[in-house]
């Protein structure tokens, strides 16, 4: 039962996403067609590939990270604090720090990460940018010749389905029927790559995946039958 997890041995965390290149014309020609080709079936006849490339982002091939936010809990009698950070930047630098993070605190069998939808996309898609970056994976993030109950990920859309595969469940409408403040009060995830390319605005992405991130947490805890945060118990690091 998730009520029996030290909150302190959970990270929380989101990811912010992006099409590898601001144009699909900036892609080589191998790779336009291998775009073409991947994304024939979501586009259908509806698009071309180079009028879906906006949301090339999804997927780990074609995209790159450029925030991973995280979020811990620090709990000493009854005074709750939960830290957030993030990491930005250059892609292999984001990916080497929050590497270093989890080699150097979240390291143990007891530690766990934790991520709305985490198993579908966060998780699988920091481990193939490590990979394609030819970095090591982390303990963590390395599922080879794991059985499932060794997995060490939690996942608030998995909770939230109590087995039932039929229904996706956004981090968006869970905060609204769980009551907990919403943290889409700014761009949504559809806008993350205009903000990118076009505003070079990357503080506001980073405030807006540290709110998904505070999100997974209070998800969480109202899961457990825990009181969520209030403000003052987060600190932005």
């Amino acid at each position: 039962m998730i009520s029996r997890l030290n909150l302190e041995n959970i990270l929380f965390l989101d990811i912010e996403t992006v099409p590898e290149t601001q144009y699909f014309s900036d892609l080589d020609e191998t790779k336009q067609a291998l775009w073409d080709h991947k994304s024939k079936y979501q586009r259908k006849e509806d698009y071309t590939a180079e009028e879906f490339y906006d949301r090339a982002g999804i997927w780990a091939e074609f995209g790159k990270i450029v925030c991973i936010s995280v979020g811990y809990f620090n709990i000493q009698g009854d005074l709750r604090k939960f830290r957030t950070t993030s990491f930005f930047g250059d892609e292999i630098k984001i990916l080497k720090d929050f590497k270093n993070l989890l080699e150097t605190h979240f390291n143990q069998t007891k530690h766990l990460l934790c991520a709305h939808n985490g198993k579908e996309f966060d998780f699988p898609y920091i481990a193939r940018r490590i990979l394609i970056h030819n970095i090591e994976l982390p303990y963590k993030l390395n599922l080879f010749g794991k059985k499932p109950w060794e997995v060490p990920h939690l996942d608030t859309l998995e909770l939230w389905k109590f087995g039932d595969y039929k229904t996706y469940t956004s981090l968006k409408l869970m905060t609204n029927v769980l009551g907990i403040p919403s943290p889409k009060d700014d761009i949504d995830g559809s806008e993350v790559c205009r903000v990118f390319y076009e505003d070079q605005d990357i503080d506001r992405i980073v405030i807006y995946c540290e709110k998904d991130t505070i999100a997974v947490a209070q998800i969480f805890l109202r899961l457990r039958g825990d009181t969520i945060l209030s403000d003052d118990e987060i600190i932005h690091i």
